[in-house]
């Protein structure tokens, strides 16, 4: 666009040019003109004044009054039309420059001279004539004759033939500059034709390059404009080079890639609160399961209350009742049912033990004392507690763990030692009469010899566990066959408090069973040696 508008510019400069030139070079030819009329209308006034200066002499010889300083008037005349004559030769010479022009300036300023000298001699001569006929008192007609005489010897003939070559000369200048002038009308006249057709030309072609070049570009831009309207954020405009129109499109091209990037980052964005909300959904669904699965919990805990309670109250009741019931009974029955009560009610300690324990496993309430415990000690204790159940039941317990003081672990004494007696519990419960039950505890080390954990066995070889059982030992009221068989008063909770409060304390409880028994390991993480003699957190 820049080019086509200087091309215009350009034709527009160049037609005032040639205005210019055209104005300049008819000027020139028409003030050349006017001074050759000019100068042929001097030397035709110079013949009229001599004419009239003749007149004026005739006049006298015929006696008619006239003015003496008419006569200088006319020669005043005459050397003033001289003088506007060389004027005009100067000024036709600065106008044509020419050779011919030069000669003819040469021949018109010796003419020139030629009638200055004789009319300044004409002067003189008059002037010298009259001044002796006034001195000799001459009568007025003789005075006449004798200016007349004077005149006719000063012109001589010599100046009438001088004024009318001139007066010939010049008329023919004026025909040649007339000739010229029209010759200079009839070249502007082409020039501003073929000027006219070549800049019609010129704007024509001009118009079709700009239309066409401008109409590819706009399609590209429109074309881009309506992509972006749609949404096609990815289009580009095709537009190469430095003009105004690849301007335009390299603007609108970043443009485009800006607000695709801005849709991407929307889109990114728009993603992520996607994810954030369906995050944030999952976990409402998952603590929604986890409210109803804690009131799941809570209906079946009060039923597992409900049934674990009645039956023990029931039998103390109905024992108390048969043994009120009637006469006076000796003093051994009466011992036997408060004996059978007793058992009942340690019976049913032990059920609302496993069911408070139970319940705060359900609520997440094991709040957890720590600090840190040494395991041989401990285990050594709930071998203690167990020993008399041990020799009720008929059965041998193994020694105690060595105190070696390499044992600590970080957790809550009172429920470790609740955890370590539910194991005991059920390995002298499970065992078969004259069997053996052992504890033991070890140190767990990593591949290059350091101890990580404490890991606490209770094998027995009791009844043992089916395989197809093995799995579910861990659920809640969960008994198996053999083991309602052996001992139908259990609860089915002990293991499932076993674990939970295993997984408190960060470590890990695991059955293995066979026939010739069962195998309960616990692994707890050891605690840090910086920490030991203190509380924890």
């Amino acid at each position: 666009m820049t080019l086509v508008l200087s091309l215009f510019a350009s034709i527009v400069v160049f037609a005032a040019l040639l205005a210019a030139a055209s104005l300049a070079v008819s000027e020139r030819q028409v003030l050349r003109g006017r001074v050759a009329s000019d100068i042929a209308t001097g030397f035709i006034q110079l013949s009229a004044q001599k004419q009239r200066l003749r007149t004026w002499i005739a006049q006298v010889q015929l006696g008619v009054k006239v003015d003496d300083g008419a006569r200088a008037e006319l020669q005043s005349a005459m050397q003033g039309t001289l003088q506007r004559l060389k004027v005009l030769s100067v000024q036709a010479m600065e106008l044509d420059s020419g050779s011919f022009a030069v000669e003819e300036y040469r021949r018109r300023s010796a003419a020139l001279a030629t009638l200055e000298e004789s009319i300044a001699e004409l002067g003189r001569t008059a002037a010298k004539a009259q001044a002796q006929v006034t001195g000799r008192g001459l009568p007025s007609g003789q005075h006449s004759l004798l200016l007349a005489r004077v005149f006719d010897m000063a012109d001589d003939g010599e100046m009438r033939m001088l004024i009318a070559e001139n007066i010939a000369r010049e008329g023919a200048a004026v025909q040649r500059e007339r000739a010229a002038a029209d010759t200079t009308l009839a070249w502007v006249r082409w020039l501003w034709l073929g000027a006219a057709a070549v800049l019609a030309g010129a704007t024509l072609i001009a118009a079709v390059y700009f239309g066409r070049a401008l109409r590819y570009p706009l399609l590209q831009l429109n074309e881009g404009a309506q992509a972006l309207q749609s949404g096609k954020l990815s289009h580009r405009i095709p537009l190469v080079g430095h003009d105004e129109f690849a301007s335009v499109a390299q603007s609108v091209n970043a443009l485009a890639a800006e607000l695709e990037q801005h849709r991407e980052r929307e889109s990114v964005q728009r993603q992520r609160l996607e994810d954030l909300v369906a995050a944030r959904t999952a976990e409402l669904a998952d603590a929604l399961a986890s409210l109803r699965k804690v009131d799941s919990q809570r209906r079946r805990l009060f039923a597992d209350i409900s049934h674990e309670l009645r039956t023990p109250t029931t039998v103390i009741r109905g024992e108390a009742e048969i043994t009120l019931r009637g006469i006076d009974k000796p003093a051994s029955e009466y011992r036997e049912a408060l004996g059978r009560i007793v058992s009942t009610a340690r019976q049913l300690g032990a059920v609302i033990d496993d069911l408070l324990a139970m319940a705060r496993s359900d609520m997440d309430g094991l709040s957890l004392v720590r600090e840190a415990v040494d395991m041989d000690e401990l285990a050594a204790d709930a071998l203690a507690q167990v020993s008399a159940t041990a020799t009720r039941l008929g059965l041998r317990l193994g020694p105690p763990p060595a105190s070696t003081g390499q044992h600590m672990v970080s957790g809550d004494s009172l429920r470790l030692r609740q955890l370590l007696g539910v194991l005991l519990d059920n390995a002298t419960r499970y065992s078969r009469p004259c069997g053996q039950v052992t504890l033991t505890v070890e140190s767990e080390t990593d591949s290059a010899g350091h101890p990580i954990a404490v890991q606490v066995v209770v094998s027995d070889d009791g009844i043992g566990i089916p395989t197809d059982e093995l799995g579910r030992v861990f659920e809640r009221r969960f008994r198996g066959t053999a083991a309602r068989e052996h001992s139908p008063d259990g609860s089915g909770l002990g293991l499932s408090i076993a674990r939970a409060l295993a997984d408190a304390h960060g470590g890990q409880l695991q059955l293995h069973s066979n026939q010739a028994g069962t195998r309960a390991v616990l692994r707890l993480p050891l605690v840090s040696q910086a920490l030991i003699g203190g509380p924890l957190a």
